[in-house]
């Protein structure tokens, strides 16, 4: 199953961290270390406006805030130590109604907030679901959480401070208020508020090198069992993808969140469990950087250090027999070398299609981004 390269933007001229594709809308946003970012259309593989002025030193990540109606909102993480909260207006028409959305009008993008007190570069940022809650890391070791009280407000509601060595990646869960890390001390840490406090409810050990980056399962894969619990997938230097399974919660309110009453009168603290269950097929050669889980097929996606782009999907062993207490099988389907020249491959991610050859709906592309200032998009020819 051949992955084909449907076009190419040189949007920056240094190297590309992240990639983060729009929840709603034809928009790409990107982070690069030339200090800016740029909104690409999705529709017509053009770059539609550029983000900058707002950073001294490069911008490692970016996160669309989700829900928002009648604006776009951007958080960035840069490597000056401060994270920026960026705002465009926008018309709701496409959203709403499904009108036509008009990528070619470039309203002009306010730096509205900068979110400082790191000490040190900010490695990753991200909104929690219902855009409430932003989470930054950083190569301080901490993660801070911040809580959007109203427009341009933001209050630090926790610093966590439970990894021993830089923070790589911060991701929510799609629908609970549940936070997880990936660090360079070879964890992840999951987090949840217990009352007034939040704690980390679980440690996952099994990696061997940094873990660079934690995505969670969406909701609406296909392969989602609201029985089974959630899952979220991790990649790392020790070059393997991991899928992790919730399989036990304490303190925990059924719909996922802390009880009411603080752990020492309930007298069980806000715990998880979590296992490794299942490794994905050995595949790259050298550190894997970026993995992403499919809202639609349920397929998970890498890229690394190797420069190529991998493409797996599970399957259901009919034999009854699962290695190594694994509770699913995963198999390569699609495979890119050089995928980005003899660049490595910072970031990839799965994207709504909006292009006009798009074959539906539920079509979708991947893109990847690199170390060459490129954002390549690929379809999977099936």
């Amino acid at each position: 199953m051949p992955l084909q390269k449907l076009a190419s933007i040189a949007a920056h001229t240094d190297r590309i961290w992240q990639i983060a594709p729009h929840p709603t809308l034809p928009l790409l946003a990107t982070a690069s270390s030339d200090k800016c970012s740029r909104i690409l259309s999705l529709r017509s593989f053009t770059s539609l406006s550029t983000i900058d002025g707002g950073h001294k030193r490069s911008i490692r990540s970016i996160a669309w805030k989700p829900n928002s109606r009648g604006e776009s909102v951007l958080a960035t993480g840069s490597f000056d130590a401060t994270a920026g909260i960026w705002r465009r207006y926008e018309d709701d028409a496409g959203m709403t109604t499904g009108g036509e959305y008009n990528d070619e009008e470039d309203e002009e993008w306010r730096f509205a907030v900068v979110l400082d007190g790191h000490e040190s570069e900010i490695k990753s940022v991200a909104w929690s679901a219902g855009g409430t809650f932003l989470a930054t890391c950083s190569r301080d070791k901490t993660v801070w959480v911040w809580e959007e009280l109203d427009d341009d407000n933001f209050e630090t509601v926790a610093v966590l401070m439970e990894h021993t060595q830089d923070v790589k990646c911060v991701a929510w869960h799609p629908e609970e208020v549940l936070l997880a890390s990936a660090s360079y001390d070879d964890t992840i840490r999951l987090y949840r508020e217990d009352l007034d406090d939040w704690v980390c409810c679980t440690l996952l050990s099994a990696h061997e090198s940094t873990v660079w980056c934690v995505v969670f399962e969406p909701l609406t894969a296909p392969n989602y069992d609201a029985k089974r619990n959630s899952r979220l997938v991790s990649c790392s230097g020790d070059k393997t993808v991991r899928v992790w399974t919730r399989v036990g919660q304490k303190g925990v309110g059924n719909n996922g969140s802390s009880g009411a009453l603080p752990s020492i009168l309930r007298g069980a603290p806000v715990e998880e469990e979590w296992i490794c269950s299942a490794v994905l097929p050995k595949a790259h050669s050298r550190c894997i950087y970026s993995v992403s889980w499919s809202a639609k097929t349920g397929r998970i996606v890498s890229c690394g250090g190797d420069g190529k782009i991998v493409v797996y999907e599970e399957f259901t062993d009919l034999s009854g027999e699962k290695e190594d207490g694994q509770e699913s099988s995963w198999k390569v389907i699609a495979e890119m070398e050089s995928a980005h020249g003899v660049y490595e491959v910072n970031c990839v991610s799965w994207s709504t299609r909006y292009d006009k050859d798009k074959r539906g709906d539920d079509d979708e592309i991947i893109i990847s981004a690199g170390d060459d200032g490129e954002v390549n998009f690929w379809v999977l020819v099936e």
